[in-house]
């Protein structure tokens, strides 16, 4: 088992900040590699609270916050308008930045782009459902409208 400081929120694993054990293959091949995690060491310690203290800087103010932000989002249908071919297939897929930045300009509210989550990869045109983790206990379940650029 290894032991490391999770850098980013990991889904199923931790938040920003956390110090988990993992195998160490998965911590080798996969978490470290990719930016979402850093081995950890004694002086370590000092980066868990730069961390943390970033991401309660990030982190809505207050749950009330969340669920406000939760109820606009489940009552809007957020559009997102990408290249896509004649018969509805996108060229590429839908990212997490592209649905964050719509929130933004529909003027809904303003989320993180690491909170959103794609159950499938989003190929194709029409509605699709995803969710956004706005905090541990508040998920919001968002309908994406893909609609093709002209």
């Amino acid at each position: 088992m290894a032991k490391v400081i999770l850098t980013n929120e990991v889904s199923g694993l931790g938040s920003a900040g956390d110090v988990v054990e993992v195998k160490n293959g998965y911590a080798r091949n996969y978490l470290v590699p990719r930016g979402f995690a850093v081995h950890w060491t004694k002086g370590g310690e000092k980066q868990v609270e730069q961390i943390r203290s970033a991401r309660s800087a990030r982190e809505l103010k207050t749950a009330e916050e969340a669920q406000a932000l939760k109820v606009s989002l489940e009552a809007a249908l957020v559009k997102v308008q990408v290249k896509a071919g004649t018969d509805g297939r996108l060229f590429g897929s839908v990212r997490p930045a592209d649905v964050a930045d719509a929130v933004k300009e529909q003027g809904i509210g303003e989320i993180d782009k690491r909170k959103v989550e794609f159950p499938n990869p989003v190929k194709s045109t029409g509605n699709h459902d995803i969710t956004v983790r706005l905090t541990e206990d508040v998920v919001a379940n968002v309908t994406l409208q893909v609609i093709a650029a002209k």
